[in-house]
């Protein structure tokens, strides 16, 4: 495993739509040990393949301690319900505000062990979900933040 790069918004390839993975081989295995051996050092809740370069549908999310969601082709299935939710990002280091995500969704993915597994998920790991997956198709939270509510932190303190 290793800790890689993890791409800031000025990065163009955060705006690019990433490709499906078509066979789950050794680098796809590693890529999701290294996604979330950078997603704890970095102290977030979720990271996505194309926030340190890769574009392919690949995502982990952990938002309670040891319980590492691994999402390859991840798809909504289903939403309901709607939350305001205070957001963040590891690419957008400094900058947080509110968007509208879902209370609940249903997400569809393949794991590594190649089956297919369905997550029903609500409040915080209902918005993870949302906000890594419009990662894959170059979305950052700020596309999508309720006007006027951006404001400034300081990047050392959001840990």
């Amino acid at each position: 495993m290793a800790i890689r790069k993890i791409l800031t918004e000025q990065d163009r390839a955060l705006r690019l739509k990433s490709r499906p993975v078509t066979q789950i081989t050794p680098h796809i295995l590693e890529l999701l040990d290294d996604l979330t051996e950078t997603m704890r050092r970095a102290d977030g809740c979720g990271l996505a393949a194309p926030q340190v370069g890769v574009l392919r549908c690949v995502v982990v999310v952990e938002t309670e301690p040891g319980e590492v969601y691994e999402l390859i082709n991840p798809e909504i299935t289903n939403r309901q319900g709607t939350q305001r939710v205070l957001e963040g990002c590891l690419s957008i280091p400094g900058k947080q505000g509110f968007t509208v995500r879902p209370e609940q969704v249903t997400v569809r993915a393949l794991a590594r062990d190649g089956k297919t597994y369905e997550y029903t998920a609500h409040g915080l790991l209902a918005q993870a979900f949302c906000h890594e997956i419009d990662h894959l198709d170059g979305i950052l939270f700020v596309d999508k933040m309720l006007p006027g509510t951006l404001h400034y932190v300081d990047p050392n303190e959001e840990k």
